[in-house]
């Protein structure tokens, strides 16, 4: 069975599902399912979780992503990038590098943001896209977000185009950023383009293309799961307490408890012939399975 993942350049123009649709039929009857969703106007990593993995999703995936982004200053649109309809327009050719710089400022560090009508975000049981199409806007609660760095990169003052490179954590909206950049200069801004430069443990200067896959040569793009879990420390298991563990008893026996250390609580668990097995959670002087990926 494939069991790991393949991280993904997704192109601009399809959206995280059609991804999923084009590797199904090279990886067969594999559960398979995305970690971290681009929308259709965005390209670059897109994490595909294979068999098992698509359970591990929590364990390997952190709370930074990096993006590069490009603004349009002077046009606000209903989506907040460039496939929206237009809302206002306002001549930006005057704003100054300083003043994007000083602008930039106020957005670092835990911020508020409200997350734009078309997004998949769920309001009372409906995706404020499905609202947006029909016309309606509602109240969107403010989410805290972080940015942990925000730097300009360039800036085109004839095509009044800037182009960010963004640090932050999961579950900020990019356009909503961007919207507010150019509400924060006075003329209004929108997405232009969005890459993903790297989601969690995921880089794109590691990714492979969609069209570089066929059935012959996916399973030397699949990375192993345990090789994504490296940051916890490792343990193998003897037949008998490897039987405990996949049964999800507590395990307090003092001949496992004692080769465990106390400064670590998640595990990576393997059998002695060093198969990975799943991951074990040591808390109150017992260690038990937290999730079991391989049985035996």
């Amino acid at each position: 069975m494939l069991n790991g993942v393949i991280n993904i350049n997704k192109p601009e123009g399809i959206s995280s599902f059609d991804v999923i649709r084009k590797l199904k039929p090279l990886v067969g009857k594999v559960k398979i399912g995305h970690a971290g969703t681009l929308d259709p106007l965005a390209s670059g990593v897109l994490p595909i979780c294979l068999g098992p993995a698509t359970k591990a999703i929590d364990y390997f995936m952190n709370d930074t992503k990096i993006y590069r982004t490009i603004l349009k200053l002077g046009i606000t649109t209903d989506t907040y990038d460039r496939e929206g309809t237009i809302l206002f327009k306002k001549d930006a050719s005057s704003v100054t590098i300083m003043e994007i710089l000083s602008v930039l400022k106020g957005f670092k560090g835990t911020i508020n943001q409200y997350p734009p009508m078309y997004s998949a975000l769920k309001v009372n049981g409906q995706r404020l896209y499905d609202l947006a199409r029909k016309g309606i806007e509602i109240e969107r609660e403010a989410r805290e977000v972080t940015i942990y760095a925000l730097n300009l990169l360039s800036y085109d003052n004839a095509s009044s185009e800037l182009e960010l490179r963004v640090r932050c954590s999961k579950g900020t909206y990019i356009r909503s950023l961007c919207k507010d950049i150019g509400d924060a200069l006075g003329c209004g801004a929108y997405m232009k383009e969005l890459t993903r430069e790297k989601n969690g443990v995921f880089d794109l200067s590691h990714s492979v293309n969609l069209d570089t896959l066929n059935t012959s040569n996916i399973s030397e793009y699949i990375l192993p799961l345990d090789s994504l879990l490296n940051k916890y420390n490792k343990i193998q298991l003897d037949p008998y307490f490897l039987k405990l563990f996949i049964n999800g008893v507590s395990i307090q026996d003092r001949a496992l408890i004692d080769e465990l250390d106390n400064n670590y609580t998640l595990y990576r668990v393997y059998d002695i012939d060093n198969n990975f097995i799943g991951i074990g959670r040591f808390a109150n002087k017992a260690f038990k399975a937290d999730k079991v990926f391989i049985t035996r």
